[in-house]
């Protein structure tokens, strides 16, 4: 599971050369490459955990599904170079054997063969391996849990971070949080200037809109009757669905998103419908599941700011505002929103950090 870190409840002022407001994967892999280079780092992160949207999650029958971030591709080459140099293994998609295909709610789901795709990959152990891996440098001093960063000013060549109970100080601030977040969330001074503020509020967070789902089972029936588990459907709730067995295929489950719109419904309305949906695709043996998992992520506090719906998928990701530096080349705008490559994606996290830190 991802290291656990104590709760910063103490008010306190530090100094450090750099402060990282959030630890998910952009504001973990910045850390790591400045201790690197031999500078002395403190992350501060709002939720009681790091990781951001890379959620890995144990259910009780002790299989890990995966909460956020878990696919990538052979184009992701800054991705896939990280964790070639962690030594994180990964693997393929199972999407050997039949799918099905929901076009219409007038008429039942369609068996259906795909032909041969670019692969998609996983992480063996779970994506949360990435995190463990960056995190496992650093030491209690230099992260802090608990703590939502809500105002930022700089003045004579320092930058003064204040959360709701502490006050931090640095040479330089980097900010790895979703932008419209950001701008929601926090206070600047001086101000930032107006064309940051306002492409930030228009930008889209990844995952703002998903819910991500998971049942868990003892067996894995897709496999044993030739299917590949993948589902797509038009009608929903669930609009997509993979095989989520784990490399050595002893734990079986199945993964995927539930149309955002749903989010207006309870936990158990949603549950409801996604089961009478999966009996009406693989029959009576869906209700044979262990654990049934899901994150609404438009819910979560530290990732979806309260405006920002209606906006398309990656709009203004690398935004050429967000290349720039601000406050005299002290403050930095730096999550995976921000990266020209990829933005939204682990990939475009990984790119846009390692891009900023070789300015340092």
């Amino acid at each position: 599971m991802v290291r656990s870190f104590l709760l910063k409840r103490k008010s306190k002022v530090s100094y450090s050369d750099f402060v990282i407001v959030g630890a998910g994967l952009s504001g973990l892999l910045t850390a790591k490459r400045l201790r690197e280079k031999g500078y002395s780092v403190r992350i501060v992160e709002a939720r009681n955990r790091i990781g951001g949207r890379i959620h890995t999650l144990k259910t009780s029958d002790h299989t890990l599904v995966e909460m956020g971030a878990t696919w990538f591709g052979a184009q992701h080459i800054n991705l896939r170079a990280l964790l070639d140099e962690l030594k994180l293994g990964y693997y393929e998609q199972f999407m050997d054997g039949a799918a099905y295909f929901e076009a219409f709610s007038t008429a039942p789901p369609q068996k259906i063969e795909f032909p041969k795709q670019a692969p998609s990959f996983r992480i063996k152990g779970g994506t949360e391996q990435i995190i463990n891996a960056l995190s496992s440098e650093l030491n209690d001093s230099e992260i802090v849990l608990g703590q939502k960063v809500v105002q930022a000013s700089f003045a004579e060549d320092r930058v003064e971070i204040i959360s709701e109970t502490d006050t931090y100080y640095a040479k330089y601030l980097i900010l790895t949080i979703p932008p419209a977040l950001l701008v929601e969330n926090v206070s600047f001074k001086p101000d930032l200037p107006k064309e940051i503020m306002l492409v930030s509020t228009q930008t889209h967070t990844w995952m703002h809109d998903s819910i991500k789902l998971a049942l868990t089972f003892k067996e894995p029936f897709w496999r044993n009757s030739g299917l590949s588990g993948t589902v797509f459907s038009n009608v929903g709730p669930i609009t997509e669905f993979y095989d989520h067995c784990n490399f050595e295929v002893n734990t079986y489950a199945l993964c995927g998103f539930v149309n955002g719109a749903y989010a207006s419904l309870n936990k158990e309305e949603r549950k409801e419908m996604v089961l009478a949906q999966l009996v009406k695709t693989f029959g009576e043996v869906s209700l044979s599941y262990v654990s049934y998992e899901e994150t609404v992520w438009k819910k979560e506090s530290y990732t979806s700011p309260v405006t920002g719906s209606g906006l398309f998928p990656h709009q203004n990701n690398g935004h050429p505002t967000f290349q720039e530096s601000f406050w005299n080349n002290h403050l930095f705008i730096a999550g995976t929103e921000t990266s020209p490559q990829f933005g939204g994606y682990m990939d475009g996290a990984v790119a846009r950090i390692e891009a900023l830190v070789k300015n340092f």
